[in-house]
C-alpha cells in the first residue's frame, strides 16, 4: 500500500496508472475504521484495478465543535486493516492540503429539501461541508466508482445529488454497500468506540425500534410506528431527534402508505453523549 499526503503526488500517482487503462475505486473515510469501511474496500477491489481509501476528518461537516474535537483518531491500527485487505493507496491528507485557500464555503450546493429534513434539520450546514469535502477528493482521485455504506443513507442520497449538479455523474458512479452489524443488530459506527460496555448493549435498541416498525407495516397511516419507536426509545434513556418512515427514493416522510412504494425508516439518537443514526428498508 503507497500512502499520500499531498494531493499533488497523489494525482500525478493515479493519472499515470489511469492512462494505462487501470481503474480506480475510491472510499472516502474518517478513519476509526471498522469492518463496514473494510467491506467497502472489498467491493471496490472486485470491481477495479486500484483502490484508493482516503482519512480525513472534516472539520466543515461538524456543526457541533466538541464533536470534531471528540472524534476518535486511530490512525495505525487503519494502516494496518487497510494493508490487511489489500488497499493499494492511501490518502492521508492535512486539512490545509484539503483545504488550501481556507475552510470557508465558497459555492453553495443546491441541495434542495434534502438538507432540510432529518440530518439536515439536526444538523445545520453538515451536508455543505459534506459536499465540500467530498467534491474536492473527488477532483483530486477522479475515480470511476466511489463507494458509500448505506448507514449514511441520507449522507448517500445528498452525494448522489451532489454528482449529479456537478455533472461528476457522466464519469464517477456511486455504488452502496450494505449497512454491517454488531451481534444483536447494532449497525458498524466509528462513533460506537465511544460507547461503554453498558451503552454498547443498550445501543442495540435503536436497530429493535427500526425492525418493529418493519414488522408491523401495513397499508395506512405511519404516524402511530413512529410515535411508538420514539416513546420507546426515549422509555430506554436515549435522546430522540427523530424517528422517521420516508419514500426509499426519495427521502420524503411518508405519512400514509399505499401498500406498494418502496419505504425506509430512519432514527437519529443520543446514548449519553454520543449521537448514533441508523435506518432499515422496511419492503
Amino acid at each position: 500500500m503507497i500512502l499520500f499526503k499531498r494531493a499533488k503526488d497523489l494525482r500525478e500517482h493515479l493519472k499515470s496508472q489511469q492512462t494505462q487503462g487501470r481503474k480506480t475505486g475510491f472510499a472516502p473515510t474518517m478513519g476509526a475504521l471498522h469492518d463496514g469501511h473494510i467491506s467497502l474496500v472489498e467491493a471496490s477491489r472486485k470491481e477495479n484495478d486500484i483502490t484508493v481509501v482516503s482519512i480525513f476528518v472534516n472539520p466543515t461537516q461538524f456543526n457541533d465543535p466538541s464533536d470534531f474535537e471528540k472524534y476518535p483518531v486511530t490512525i495505525e491500527k487503519d494502516i494496518r486493516l487497510l494493508e490487511k485487505a489489500g488497499c493499494d493507496v492511501l490518502f492521508l491528507p492535512s486539512v490545509e492540503e484539503i483545504y488550501p485557500d481556507g475552510q470557508m464555503l465558497t459555492n453553495k450546493y443546491e441541495l434542495g429539501y434534502l438538507e432540510s429534513l432529518l440530518e439536515g434539520k439536526f444538523r445545520p450546514g453538515h451536508f455543505q461541508g459534506v459536499c465540500q469535502v467530498v467534491h474536492r477528493l473527488l477532483e483530486i482521485v477522479m475515480p470511476a466508482n466511489l463507494y458509500m455504506g448505506q448507514k449514511d443513507y441520507q449522507q448517500c442520497m445528498v452525494i448522489k445529488k451532489l454528482l449529479e449538479i456537478t455533472g461528476l455523474e457522466r464519469s464517477i458512479k456511486l455504488q452502496i454497500s450494505p449497512t454491517l452489524r454488531e451481534p444483536g443488530g447494532l449497525a458498524m459506527s466509528s462513533r460506537n468506540v465511544r460507547l461503554s460496555t453498558e451503552e454498547r448493549s443498550a445501543a442495540i435498541a435503536i436497530f429493535q425500534a427500526l425492525d418493529r416498525i418493519r414488522t408491523d407495516l401495513k397499508p395506512g397511516d405511519t404516524t402511530g410506528l413512529k410515535e411508538q419507536a420514539f416513546s420507546a426509545l426515549t422509555q430506554q434513556g436515549f435522546r430522540v431527534d427523530y424517528v422517521e418512515i420516508a419514500d426509499a427514493s426519495t427521502l420524503k416522510p411518508c405519512e400514509e402508505w399505499n401498500g406498494q412504494d418502496r419505504l425506509v425508516a430512519l432514527a437519529a439518537a443520543f446514548l449519553g453523549g454520543v449521537r448514533l443514526i441508523d435506518n432499515l428498508l422496511l419492503n
